[in-house]
């Protein structure tokens, strides 16, 4: 076997120009599938971070209140006594917030927007208050400091505000200004009330366009509740991977515990306004769901980048293989008066086989390799360089203003199993082709 690979990595280096040019493709291949995948990986991190800072937690304990058959409101009634069995059921908590959910036209002197509300109390929010950085005034405003003004901790401060730079630009408002709040309470009557913009937050992608957060206070006023309520408590889990799991288990412990819970459909608490208004019943039904369930409606975005993706690597693939193919059929060509020679010497068919196939392995191993390595440190640069996407709608589909990428180990491994796995089949009937040539055909080939 060590004298097939010195043989193998002899002709590799005789027949350099060819090899050279194999070695290339396999290598930018790779690359590329490593760069397509993080950023797919990428996009999903932002959609999680995103997802588990604005709107959702791991797990959420939600439902729908209805007061009569024909209302409904995104509401959950004793908090204190679900919270206690929540803390109780779920193995690998990390913590646990509520928050109240709501949905408000948002108005200024200068113009109004559709926002979703999330009545949260900040001191208990520590991850939020991390993951969320304040706006200097020039992102939002013409002409504005470079510098922020606003200050997320007051909003302790009752009738207050947190909105998001891209709201800020299209209300015209700064930090100090008054907004009304109007809505229908879950009676059905009209309501408002004024908040007074106490920060202005910086845009985390698609999620952030429609996000308001006030004290609790003003959503228990806005819909005249009591504070035993609340829209969803956010679970969030040391392990977020056993999200999932762990809302099957709720699920099944609260209905032993009493609760009405609704069958698990994966889809965002807003979609399913129209089928709870539909059905035939009153009063509290939990709706359990998880951090994928509650932004399923983004998927679509990174469906098609791994579509794309798959479909541009699969060409890429069988045009490498077909030159891999090619070159192996040249290499048996030319090397044809060798093999005659070391099959009348004694070499067996199969060893003649497997000279090229370790020949075509070595290639394929060795550019994977490379372009792995490659990939990991074009991935690590351009995630480390944290590139600023100035366009509106590549924003929405990388659901950042920052380019960012993340490298998956796993993935290269695979993707050097593969692409070797690859270059031996393409290599496999020029091989066989050589291995069943006649020695005294061979030694007398003539080209």
């Amino acid at each position: 076997m060590a004298v097939l690979f010195q043989i193998a990595l002899r002709n590799l280096v005789q027949a350099r120009r060819r090899t050279l040019l194999i070695f290339t493709a396999l290598a930018l291949v790779t690359v590329l599938l490593l760069l397509l995948d993080s950023l797919s990986k990428g996009i999903t991190e932002t959609m999680i971070r995103q997802a588990t800072t604005l709107s959702a937690g791991h797990v959420n304990v939600a439902g729908f209140y209805k007061a009569r058959v024909d209302t409904t409101a995104p509401l959950v009634t004793g908090v204190s006594k679900l919270r206690a069995i929540v803390e109780e059921n779920v193995e690998g908590l990390d913590y646990i917030v509520d928050r109240h959910r709501g949905w408000a036209r948002v108005i200024s002197p200068t113009g109004s927007i559709q926002s979703g509300l999330n009545g949260v109390d900040i001191e208990k929010e520590g991850r939020f208050i991390e993951r969320i950085q304040l706006a200097p005034q020039s992102d939002y405003r013409d002409g504005g400091a470079d510098r922020v003004v606003g200050d997320i901790h007051r909003l302790t401060e009752p009738n207050t505000a947190m909105i998001f730079a891209a709201q800020a630009r299209r209300l015209g408002v700064d930090v100090g200004d008054m907004l009304t709040l109007s809505t229908q309470t879950f009676g059905g009557m009209s309501n408002t009330t004024e908040v007074r913009v106490v920060a202005v937050a910086k845009d985390v992608g698609f999620l952030s366009n429609w996000s308001v957060f006030v004290p609790k206070e003003v959503i228990y006023d806005l819909y005249r509740l009591n504070d035993d309520t609340t829209g969803a408590i956010m679970i969030y889990l040391k392990d977020p991977s056993r999200a999932e799991a762990t809302r099957a288990h709720l699920a099944v412990v609260l209905r032993e515990a009493g609760y009405d819970v609704m069958d698990h459909r994966p889809e965002p608490f807003f979609a399913k306004f129209q089928q709870v208004l539909g059905e035939d019943w009153t009063g509290q039904k939990l709706d359990l769901t998880t951090w994928e369930d509650e932004v399923s409606f983004m998927k679509p975005i990174l469906s098609g980048i791994d579509s794309i993706s798959f479909i541009l690597i699969a060409i890429l693939v069988v045009i490498i293989a077909m030159g891999i193919m090619n070159t192996m059929w040249i290499a048996v060509r030319e090397r044809t008066r060798e093999v005659g020679t070391l099959r009348a010497i004694g070499m067996s068919k199969e060893r003649v086989w497997l000279m090229f196939m370790i020949e075509a392995l070595v290639l394929g191993v060795a550019a994977t390799g490379v372009g792995s390595a490659l990939g990991l440190l074009v991935v690590a640069g351009v995630d480390a360089a944290r590139i600023e996407v100035p366009w509106v709608a590549v924003q929405a589909i990388l659901m950042s203003d920052i380019l960012h990428l993340a490298f998956d180990p796993a993935v290269a491994l695979k993707a050097i199993a593969a692409f070797t796995v690859v270059a031996g089949l393409a290599s496999l009937l020029p091989a066989i082709r050589a291995a069943r040539m006649k020695p005294i055909t061979a030694i007398h080939h003539v080209g």
